[in-house]
This record gives structure tokens, C-alpha cells and sequence, in this order.
């Protein structure tokens, strides 16, 4: 994801547009159609053809198109936003959890209380890669080697650490460590897992229906197509930079939409999951008071397109 400071720099904020994808893209796609509006401007003025296609015939499909663009930008944002809502509520979930453990546990038992951070990181950790091509177990914290066995037999990483969380709170319940009143406390919270699980696996598994979305890229090109035949004959060779700048445009609302209607994965504007895990993980382990080892240094993902 790409961080900037809103409204401090104007034109700085213009040049993060180079390191979006999706933007290079649609700057690649800009430069060919002026391409083909040279070229029909070419043939135009080569073969001195002579045809007019009236103005209302584009300001009436541009009006179209305008609309249909507006819902699937709307319709990709509010997917993200979803997203988003989601895992602040992760956010917020694992860190009750955490205080709650925090407040319940014996304070002298700082292996229970470690077992239970380590669960509830892993969970965060897993469920980040499971939104995208599958868990890294390499990722995962402290894993023993009877986990690993298991891990190696389970499809759903997240549900396998959720549920051992529950057994683990069953286990200190049966045993008398917590309460009634605690066990009813912490199960809003471990039954909040999977249900951000669920919703994510949702917006993730239910793209735009494949139908409207080809329908709107059809239109697009039609239009990209059409209109140089509109603007040669009274605006020449000004046409290309003006059909230029409308093919920008509309292919570029298209493409941002198409970008961000996925938000899990690692294009510069998707939604930085890997990095919230993280933030979990080390909060759960400090409001617990515990610490954490792991091999390898703890890096900011870098989020690209992936080819």
C-alpha cells in the first residue's frame, strides 16, 4: 500500500503515480491510443475523407458510460472499505482477547501466557496468506513439531488456530483458571475470528459478476474507438492529445476499480494485511507481557503488482 500524507503535497502526490501498476498501465494504454488517433488523422487528411459524426451521438455515450463507472468504482471501493472494516475489527478482537487473557491468567505462568499471544499471532499471520495464494508456515511463530504434523494435514490454517484457542480456554475453564463469567467473555471475541475469516473469504471469493464488469471494458473500448472519427474533423491533429487524456480517463477509473475490488493481495493499493498481522502480533505480546523469538528479521512488505 502506498502511504502519503493527505493534502500536504499536491504534485508530490501526482508522483506516486509512477509506482502504481495500475497507472503504468493505463499510461502504456494512453500512448497507444494516441497511437491510433494519429493514425486515423493520417488516413483522414491522406484520403481527404469527408464524414461527420454529430457530437451528440458521443456526449450521449459518454453520459452512459459515465454512469456505469461511477457504480463499479464505487462497487470496487466499497469492497475495499469492507476489507478494511474487517480487519479493524481483527484489530480490536485480538486485543481483547489479549487483555482479557492478560487480566485472567496467573500472572507466575508465562508459558500459558505465551502459548495463547503465539495462538492468536499465528492466527493474524495465517489468515493474511490464506487471503492470498496460501499460508507460509515459514511466517508462522514458535511452531512445535507436533503443530507442524498437524498443520501439514489441515486445508484452513486460520480455522486450526482458532480452534485451539478454544480448546485451550475450554481446558482452563474445565480446570478452574477461569470463570463462568470469563468464559462468556472471551467467546463473543474467539467466535469473532472466523466470522472476519468468513467475511473476508467472501469479499475475496465474489468478484464483480464477470458479465457487467466485460460489459463496462467493452463499452470503454468501443468508445476509445469510435471517438477520433468524432474529433478529426473539426479539432485535426488536436485530437489526439484530447482523445489521449479521455482514453486516460475511463480506462483509468476502470483499471483502478478492477485494482482494489481485490484488496488482499500485494498491488500497491491493496489493503497492507501483513503489516496489521504484525501490528497484532507485537500487541497481543507486549499487553501479555511476554516476548517473542524469531529467526529472521522482521521486514515491511513491499506490495507490487504480481505478474
Amino acid at each position: 500500500m502506498i502511504y502519503y500524507e493527505s493534502n500536504k503535497n499536491f504534485f508530490g502526490d501526482m508522483g506516486h503515480l509512477t509506482r502504481s501498476w495500475t497507472m503504468r498501465k493505463v499510461l502504456r494504454a494512453s500512448g497507444a491510443i494516441g497511437l491510433y488517433c494519429l493514425l486515423v488523422c493520417i488516413v483522414v487528411y491522406w484520403f481527404d475523407l469527408k464524414f461527420e459524426l454529430p457530437a451528440n451521438l458521443f456526449s450521449l455515450i459518454g453520459i452512459v458510460l459515465s454512469i456505469l463507472l461511477v457504480f463499479r468504482t464505487n462497487t470496487a471501493y466499497d469492497r475495499w472499505w469492507e476489507g478494511r472494516n474487517q480487519w479493524g475489527a481483527l484489530v480490536n478482537h485480538c486485543r481483547n482477547l489479549a487483555t482479557m487473557a492478560h487480566a485472567t491468567f496467573p500472572s507466575e505462568d508465562k508459558n500459558l501466557r505465551k502459548e495463547f499471544a503465539t495462538g492468536i499471532a499465528n492466527f493474524c499471520i495465517a489468515l493474511k496468506d490464506h487471503l492470498r495464494a496460501g499460508v507460509k508456515k515459514e511466517e508462522l511463530l514458535l511452531l512445535t513439531d507436533q503443530t507442524r504434523a498437524q498443520l501439514e494435514t489441515r486445508n484452513h490454517i486460520p480455522a486450526y488456530f482458532s480452534s485451539q484457542l478454544h480448546i485451550q480456554i475450554q481446558t482452563l475453564y474445565r480446570s478452574g483458571v477461569i470463570s463462568d463469567s470469563d468464559l462468556l467473555n472471551f467467546k463473543p471475541h474467539l467466535q469473532a475470528l472466523l466470522d472476519i475469516t468468513g467475511a473476508c473469504e467472501r469479499i475475496r471469493k465474489t468478484p464483480i459478476p464477470f458479465s457487467y464488469a466485460v460489459y463496462v471494458k467493452v463499452l470503454v473500448f468501443a468508445y476509445i474507438l469510435m471517438l477520433p472519427f468524432g474529433m478529426v474533423p473539426d479539432f485535426g491533429f488536436m485530437s489526439i492529445p484530447i482523445v489521449m487524456f479521455l482514453g486516460f480517463t475511463f480506462i483509468g477509473i476502470e483499471m483502478m476499480a478492477q485494482e482494489i475490488e481485490e484488496p488482499f493481495g500485494l498491488d500497491c493499493n491493496d489493503l497492507p494485511t501483513s503489516d496489521i498481522a504484525h501490528t497484532i502480533k507485537s500487541n497481543v505480546f507486549e499487553i501479555l507481557e511476554v516476548t517473542h523469538k524469531h529467526v529472521e528479521e522482521e521486514k515491511t512488505e513491499l506490495y507490487e503488482k504480481i505478474h
